[in-house]
């Protein structure tokens, strides 16, 4: 598969800048969770536009801490999938269904207590999403664990909320009422 840039915050720069590789078998990790047409735009946007499903998936020995802790170790690495809906599909006459081409993939990475984000969009072209800016900073301000989006993932929210591992960011985000 694609390489995508690996580079750290800059607290960290004496980690080298390197390629990794995105995962061959990250379909085979855990499923967290998928969002249809998700976007942090303000809600009287309209989406407009192709339908996007994003996948999230987990590797393996992440999950099993995570259930453990209620917290990502280093090594937690995540995949977001992202796939253009499709209508009318064979027998379907109605709703939506996943491509087939993958349209981006991004990684959500821990190492030595960081995260990093990269981005590998359908092209081939790579980013990374450096902090304090774009993924960076909305994780770090409304994630409920650790930078990730806990309360997304069915399956995580309830180890957080058991191991009261949610950040204080995220339950201040739930205590105030929504703009109108």
């Amino acid at each position: 598969m694609a390489a995508v840039l690996l580079a750290f915050p800059q607290a960290h720069a004496q980690q080298p800048e390197k390629k990794i590789p995105v995962p061959a078998d990250y379909r085979e990790w855990v499923y967290m969770t998928s969002g249809l047409d998700m976007t942090y735009a303000a809600a009287a946007s309209p989406h407009t536009g192709p339908s996007v499903f994003d996948n999230v998936f987990v590797n393996p020995e992440a999950w099993r801490t995570f259930k453990q802790t209620g917290t990502w170790p280093d090594g937690t690495t995540f995949v977001l999938e992202n796939r253009m809906a499709e209508q009318n599909v064979s027998i379907s006459r109605g709703g939506h269904t996943q491509g087939h081409a993958i349209d981006g993939i991004e990684l959500h990475q821990k190492r030595a207590g960081q995260w990093a984000f990269y981005v590998l969009d359908k092209d081939g072209t790579e980013h990374l999403v450096a902090k304090p800016a774009g993924c960076y900073t909305c994780h770090e301000a409304h994630a409920a664990v650790d930078t990730t989006f806990v309360q997304f993932y069915p399956t995580a929210l309830p180890v957080a909320k058991a191991q009261n591992t949610i950040s204080k960011a995220y339950l201040t985000e739930l205590a105030t009422p929504p703009a109108k």
